[in-house]
């Protein structure tokens, strides 16, 4: 079987391309966007059962694969060659493994800083405004778009958008459209649109691969979204040799086990253009991939004449489809701070016991050494001497602190933005001195609010069309054009926002706009 692209004609899209862009994907990129996604999960893998009486721990973390192999492995002992990288221990025993695992120290400095950004930048619900639409209609386009996110996830959608915009780089909305959601709401556009007749659909990286056009980087000519899922199908596999070694190496099965189950996986690729959508499956069989069987087709309704593919930098990268995310600058950094957490833990362990040195004492077997034990001696010369215990090390100190600075600096999140009051940040009772502090990350949001901002604009503006191509709610091309309303990430006092509204409204400014800047509109606002 081979994918059949002939409908996508208008596009420079043929199976030799179409297989050579998922496979690059997958070979090159892929590996890449695990990394950055396990360094900011650190995600627990278990590495086997650990012995009685034995403190190694079964598991280990994402992040570990950063320390230097001093630190990951023990060096000599135990009769057995020690494995030079976390990445290939198959060389000793799961059992035997743990023996030889350092007591390592992993302090992610990364996932709290990204919830810290998320937080700062849909913290609070935003408001899409209908700018260019009359008075009349504005209201009535702004709830029905309201009402078309909300059935797309609301404020979570959001988040996961900028969860996954803030560690890969950049994200892609795909806007798509469903009819028959509306088909009991013909007259009701609001509840047509809360049915899911329209909605938004996030696409990580490592499932959306885009075509760019080769007269503008910034346009798609198609895009690729290939993804993987279990079937309901269970299929019971005969185990081989290699596979039964392999089942008791891991699991300590006996030699005779019986045949493991396999359930039944499909991967699913749908390639979309300005006009038109397919979708294949393939289905593994046998350990291979069977080839794709187109099983649905259909014209492009939701935007005709464009991909229905908004596409969302985190941070604008001048001529290039990726975005910067905030994951890989931090890495190098939190595996220094790693290592020298686990340096200093090694230090601490070893010198935690203060032992004694006997000089000229003239004793001629073993000293008892206990509390109230007294030692004689004719020696004017003899001493006791200690030594040991855990001793100031002020360069160790200095150094962690100056890579959780870089930290600080590199990401523009400070702990103060997590709610760690450690050192004397001066008087923190007034907005403006809270501003100051924060301004790093105030600066950097905004930033980041101009890139998301045009993004979700332009999504809300498909998803109004998507409406009005299905029937379900006529706007015109100026009432799609759509403004995004950001709240001030850091509170604000209740008193002094309405004194400065009176001041506005005593320089003339229009009452619905001092409303609207306050958090009132729509139904809500009224006449001051």
């Amino acid at each position: 079987m081979a994918y059949t692209l002939e409908q996508f004609a208008d596009v420079p899209l043929d199976e030799p391309l179409l297989r050579h862009l998922l496979d690059e994907h997958e070979r090159a990129e892929l590996p890449r966007l695990n990394l950055l996604w396990s360094y900011y999960r650190n995600h627990m893998e278990t590495v086997g059962r650990a012995r009685r009486g034995w403190s190694a721990k079964p598991y280990r973390l994402a992040q570990e694969r950063g320390l230097p192999g001093r630190l990951a492995w023990l060096s000599g002992g135990g009769g057995a060659p020690a494995p030079s990288s976390l990445a290939a221990p198959g060389d000793v025993p799961l059992d035997d493994r743990a023996a030889w695992r350092r007591e390592l120290v992993i302090e992610n400095d990364i996932a709290w800083r990204i919830h810290a950004m998320i937080d700062f930048m849909f913290g609070k619900p935003l408001r899409f405004a209908a700018r260019d639409a009359d008075a009349p209609r504005r209201a009535l386009v702004e709830r029905v778009l309201e009402a078309a996110w909300e059935a797309s996830g609301g404020v979570a959608l959001l988040q996961d958008l900028a969860l996954l915009g803030h560690v890969y780089g950049h994200v892609d909305l795909l806007v798509r459209a469903d009819p028959a959601a509306a088909i009991d709401h013909h007259d009701d556009p609001v509840a047509a649109a809360r049915a899911g007749s329209a909605r938004v659909e996030v696409v990580e990286p490592t499932r959306g691969v885009a075509l760019l056009s080769g007269r503008d980087f910034r346009s798609l000519d198609a895009y690729i979204v290939r993804s993987q899922r279990e079937g309901n199908a269970v299929s019971d596999a005969p185990a081989s040799p290699v596979a039964a070694w392999v089942s008791r190496w891991l699991h300590g099965h006996a030699a005779d086990a019986t045949p493991r189950s396999q359930r039944e996986r499909v991967r699913v690729t749908e390639v979309l253009s300005a006009r038109y959508r397919q979708l294949y499956e393939e289905r593994l069989v046998r350990g291979e991939w069977a080839g794709p069987v187109l099983i649905d087709e259909s014209e492009n309704t939701v935007s005709p004449g464009r991909v229905p593919v908004v596409h969302i930098q985190n941070v604008s990268q001048p001529f290039r489809y990726a975005g910067l995310g905030e994951v890989e600058p931090l890495i190098p950094l939190q595996d220094e701070l790693n290592t020298r957490l686990t340096d200093r833990a090694s230090r601490v362990t070893l010198q935690s016991f203060k032992m004694f040195l006997a000089k000229g004492l003239g004793a001629a077997g073993p000293l008892a050494v206990g509390p109230g034990q007294v030692w004689t001696t004719e020696n004017p010369d003899a001493q006791v001497l200690p030594f040991g215990g855990d001793s100031a090390a002020p360069g160790e100190e200095i150094h962690i602190d100056e890579v959780r600075q870089a930290l600080d600096k590199a990401s523009a999140v400070p702990p103060l933005a997590s709610g760690v009051l450690s050192t004397k940040i001066g008087n923190l009772t007034s907005e403006n001195a809270l501003r100051v502090t924060l301004q790093g990350m105030l600066s950097r949001t905004s930033r980041k609010r101009v890139c998301y901002g045009r993004g979700l604009a332009e999504a809300g503006g498909l998803l109004l069309a998507a409406l009005d191509a299905a029937g379900v709610f006529r706007t015109t091309r100026d009432e799609r054009r759509i403004e995004v309303v950001w709240p001030d990430p850091l509170p604000r006092d209740a008193r002094t926002e309405l004194d400065a509204a009176r001041l506005k409204l005593e320089l003339g400014l229009p009452a619905p706009r001092v409303l609207e800047e306050l958090g009132y509109s729509g139904p809500d606002a009224g006449v001051i």
